[in-house]
């Protein structure tokens, strides 16, 4: 298999198989993420895919499931990657479910009708980095887009019929703007309609601009309580009828399905931990941490 960086992907899928298409990230420029820093954006190249491909086939030829790699792979156009999704399912034939992790940007050059044919090819959901719904704290952490352009292009894959999870990044507004981060953000999500809400807490990694700009005093992160609260903020304003899956900030367990069925519960849970969790414990899980 060719695997050419630090692999990454959603453990929340089926992990196996694996399958590189890209390399890097088309972005790379958000100011709180590491993860593919010193790796240039390219293709893979079309005869390493298709090697890929056939060892899968001999090693796993029922295989159902495949999670696409890396960083954004449908940032390729629908012409590079019709081509590459017909390959799957022909080494592949009894391919149902095809994942990846992507950005917003990445649907916005392709129409609705290359989103529904991208469906029909295994592209059944897929995980979008939103990170906030407030334009103040996307331009603040350089995503590339604003608000509007999250709904634009989640109303588009609904209309695919493309399942999608949108998350939400607990802290990575500072102190300055933790309110209407986490009001705003699910201002923006209440509208659109993801299968799952994921939330993950921020952490300044070495090497970050964020963390160069909380050492010269320009950003000033959040308390693990203060994380706590805007986690609380956020959950109290969100009615997406979703599953919810958080980590990073609590110690305890919110994750799983219905959670507008579960969100009293999930907001007495975060009161307590408020009130009564180890805040200690929380910040040394934090500076542990090595990646997202």
């Amino acid at each position: 298999m060719h695997f050419t960086d630090t692999v990454y992907r959603n453990p929340y899928w089926p992990t196996f198989p694996l399958l590189q298409i890209t390399q890097g990230c088309t972005h790379n420029a958000c100011k709180f993420c590491t993860m593919y820093r010193n790796v240039d954006f390219k293709v893979q190249p079309i005869e390493w895919i298709e090697e890929d491909l056939k060892e899968l086939s001999q090693i796993v030829p029922e295989a159902e499931t495949i999670q696409l790699l890396s960083a954004n792979p449908l940032a390729l156009s629908y012409d590079k990657l019709e081509p590459i999704l017909k390959m799957i399912n022909n080494y592949l034939p009894k391919m149902k479910y095809i994942y990846a992790s992507t950005r917003v940007t990445d649907i916005k050059n392709k129409t609705v009708e290359q989103l529904k044919k991208l469906k029909e090819l295994g592209i059944r959901e897929i995980s979008l980095g939103v990170e906030s719904g407030d334009d103040w704290t996307l331009d603040r952490i350089n995503k590339g887009y604003h608000a509007d352009d999250i709904l634009e292009q989640c109303h588009k894959l609904e209309q695919a019929g493309i399942e999608y999870w949108m998350t939400f990044l607990n802290g990575v507004a500072g102190r300055e703007h933790s309110h209407e981060h986490a009001v705003n953000s699910a201002k923006i999500f209440n509208q659109c309609k993801p299968m799952l809400v994921g939330t993950g807490g921020l952490t300044l990694f070495p090497g970050t601009p964020l963390v160069e700009e909380a050492r010269r005093g320009e950003f000033t992160p959040l308390s693990e309580k203060e994380m706590l609260i805007e986690l609380k903020t956020f959950l109290e304003n969100l009615t997406c009828d979703c599953a919810l899956n958080t980590h990073h900030t609590s110690s305890i367990n919110l994750t799983g399905p219905n959670f507008l069925a579960r969100k009293n519960n999930i907001i007495s849970a975060l009161d307590n931990e408020i009130k009564h969790g180890d805040m200690d414990r929380l910040a040394f899980i934090r500076r542990t941490k090595r990646t997202l």
